[in-house]
């Protein structure tokens, strides 16, 4: 049985049209159509031009993946978000920089990304010193969103260095997704190791004075950008409990299977309640699993760098032997088989 992820039209799940800047002249920089991938991405240039406008999550992340595409730059995403200030963000950049100081920036960053996009999750936490600030799309529909993470962590990453300087590079860098083939452009572009296949996108790093000054501090101008966010976005969005649920099973299959208990857990839910609201949606826990993973591995198999055995460890097995058996029952063939089938229509 395979299961469908909600196909609603995307409501509550906008992103500002203020994470777009520039984009359509960074696509034709790269050497792109900027207005074939806008019309394939479902967008159109009256809506991405105006930054207090709503565009669809969905869409968003995947005129990334087909400006990438389109480009020929795999890490298309990466230099747009290396070259991305804060000011472009729009108002969440806006905040950040009128913030009273460095940790000030980072907690309204942390606290009010979700209103710029919505059904996101992001954090600011501290353990034994190191600072972590995290990002996750929470959407378990959103399965191609590589691009946007790595444009994300690229937006983070200058507002720290619009306070600490232009030489400033985190300790470490964490992404979700696996590595891509030419992963040594992500380690040059933030200067820090970077750890591929993470249960979410995160910048670590330590800093030695917190309360450093913003150099565009102004408490009055934060206070008005935080209630026109609010206002403008209105809240956080809402996903269905089937694409909640989806969200917090990916995030878990680089750890192995995520077991019913823990991702009930992470939704606020007993573990009974949880398999009752999935039987009125006519589906099983297991069924659900098998299915994300078998969507997981039509894109992973595409990646031709991808080793088979990072593939069956991205996807929670914990050995080959068990990924090829799964790629059996979904396609009637060993992974090796597909891709040397894919090689011949390519």
């Amino acid at each position: 049985m395979r299961i469908s992820a909600s196909t609603s039209s995307g409501q509550g799940r906008h992103v500002l049209a203020a994470a777009a800047s520039g984009v359509r002249a960074f696509i034709r920089c790269e050497g792109g159509n900027d207005s074939t991938v806008l019309s394939r991405a479902g967008l159109d240039g009256a809506s991405i031009d105006n930054p207090l406008l709503p565009l669809d999550l969905g869409a968003y992340c995947r005129m990334m993946e087909l400006a990438a595409a389109d480009t020929g730059d795999d890490n298309f995403g990466l230099r747009y978000g290396q070259q991305f200030q804060p000011e472009q963000l729009g108002l969440i950049g806006q905040i950040a920089l009128a913030a009273p100081n460095l940790g000030s920036a980072l907690e309204h960053l942390a606290g009010l990304f979700p209103f710029h996009q919505q059904v996101t999750e992001t954090a600011f936490r501290e353990q034994n010193g190191v600072l972590s600030l995290e990002y996750r799309i929470l959407d378990g529909r959103i399965l191609q969103r590589r691009q946007d993470a790595e444009l994300t962590l690229g937006m983070f990453a200058n507002v720290l260095r619009r306070c600490l300087g232009a030489d400033w590079a985190p300790d470490e860098v964490w992404f979700e997704h696996p590595r891509p083939g030419q992963w040594r452009e992500h380690r040059e572009a933030f200067r820090a190791p970077v750890r591929y296949g993470q249960s979410r996108n995160a910048l670590r790093f330590r800093l030695r004075d917190p309360l450093q000054a913003m150099p565009g501090r102004d408490l009055s101008t934060l206070v008005q950008l935080r209630q026109q966010l609010l206002q403008v976005a209105g809240d956080t969005g809402q996903l269905s409990f089937v694409d909640s649920l989806c969200g917090e099973i990916r995030s878990r299959l680089v750890s192995g299977y995520p077991h019913i208990e823990a991702v009930a857990a992470a939704l606020g839910l007993a573990r009974w309640t949880l398999q009752r609201r999935l039987a009125e949606s006519g589906c099983s826990y297991a069924e659900l699993v098998e299915d994300l993973r078998r969507r997981l591995a039509t894109q992973y198999l595409g990646e031709r760098h991808l080793p088979l055995s990072d593939i069956a460890a991205l996807l929670g097995y914990s050995e080959l032997s068990a990924f090829t058996r799964a790629c059996v029952r979904w396609f009637g063939a060993a992974p090796t088989q597909l891709r040397r089938q894919r090689d011949g229509l390519l």
